[in-house]
């Protein structure tokens, strides 16, 4: 099937943070591989994106939403009455909503792509209004929408069975990586990220385990700093902990800082420059991310194209991203304290990790992932 023989798609990418999250990954990857294989684009965003998504689909329409939409609640209105009316204004004959929400009046079909069911399973990892929010709004698009894209095999089988979803409108998309973003870094590279990071000079450790994403509970970092310090007791010369990302609503995390010994050294440097992530996540001598559970599990795979060595959880969807090529832990800080330590040790299994991580992280492609969005479009269209 040709790509835009069903007629114009539009994606709504107005909920893009500015930061690039998750969301923003998962959007500026999809956009230019569906441009790529012909798919007719229409794109509302907000007013600072706009240059943005000209760049990264030059085909497309692009369509700035009014400037309220930077904020949640205006663009969460706006999506009701604004969008439907932007999709008869582009002639569109499928509204992608990419992220949980989407309008509940359409005149066309509409595709919801829901991330992740930790929100029912894991609830008390969330705020409480916004877990309210989203466990709703999920109920509402496994309800109403045409079709329901999910990211994992996993999700699409929590979501059936929490919530009685229909499998015959569940469509699995996986993610891809940006591999001329997420390589295997030069040296230079690395050496640019240590030095940025202040990890150079004598008296600095000589090896670091990095950490990066959301500090919120979810993501299990005061466990991953309670495991780092077990896994550093008795080294002469203990690697650093990194944890980079957002700071997130996890208050647990400066409680975990402050039991951290003075020996040792902790990092908190924020948001990173995409041009530094390969040199901070490829030289790290492990990359950590011991999730209560992932609806994909982005964080992992990139770390994977980078060519690191990753401690991750087999929850949810995990397994389906790392196969053998990472090693797994459990969530409770002991265990992750000992197989830390353990492959700390054990340089030879880094390099195998690494180098099977980067070899199995080739085979998720964003241009994969718009063939199972175009086939959700397509359905979609003919419901």
């Amino acid at each position: 099937m040709q790509a835009s023989s069903f007629g114009r798609v539009l994606i709504d990418a107005t909920a893009v943070p500015a930061d690039r999250g998750g969301v923003g990954r998962y959007i500026d990857g999809l956009v230019p591989a569906l441009d790529a294989i012909g798919c007719d684009l229409a794109i509302a965003c907000q007013r600072s994106d706009a240059e943005r998504y000209g760049r990264l689909a030059p085909a497309a329409t692009v369509v700035p939403g009014p400037a309220a939409v930077s904020r949640r609640s205006a663009r969460l209105a706006w999506e009701q009455t604004g969008l439907p009316l932007v999709a008869q204004q582009v002639n569109a004959k499928v509204i992608h909503a990419p992220h949980y929400t989407a309008p509940l009046r359409s005149a066309c079909p509409v595709v919801v792509t829901v991330h992740d069911a930790t929100w029912f399973t894991e609830p008390g990892h969330y705020e409480r209004a916004k877990g309210t929010f989203f466990r709703s709004a999920i109920r509402t698009s496994l309800k109403r929408a045409a079709r329901v894209l999910v990211p994992s095999k996993a999700t699409r089988d929590e979501l059936i069975r929490l919530l009685d979803a229909d499998p015959t409108r569940l469509d699995v998309a996986y993610h891809g990586v940006d591999a001329d973003l997420f390589h295997q870094p030069s040296e230079a590279e690395r050496a640019r990220v240590r030095s940025r990071l202040g990890l150079v000079g004598p008296s600095c450790p000589s090896g670091y385990v990095a950490f990066l994403g959301a500090q919120e509970p979810r993501k299990n970092v005061p466990n991953l700093i309670r495991g780092w310090v077990s896994a550093c007791e008795g080294r002469t010369d203990p690697p650093a902990l990194v944890i980079a990302g957002g700071s997130g609503h996890d208050g647990e995390i400066d409680q975990a800082i402050a039991e951290v010994p003075a020996r040792l050294r902790l990092l908190r440097p924020g948001y990173l420059r995409f041009a530094d992530l390969p040199g901070f996540l490829g030289g790290a001598d492990v990359v950590a991310y011991p999730s209560h559970g992932e609806g994909f599990g982005l964080p992992v795979l990139e770390a994977m194209a980078c060519g690191a060595a990753v401690l991750t959880t087999p929850r949810l969807s995990l397994p389906e991203v790392g196969g053998d090529a990472v090693a797994y832990t459990g969530e409770d800080a002991a265990k992750i304290g000992a197989d830390l330590a353990a492959l700390l040790d054990d340089e030879p299994r880094r390099r195998r990790l690494s180098e099977a991580a980067h070899t199995r992280a080739a085979q998720f492609t964003w241009a994969s992932s718009a063939d199972a969005h175009v086939a959700a479009y397509a359905r979609a269209a003919a419901s």
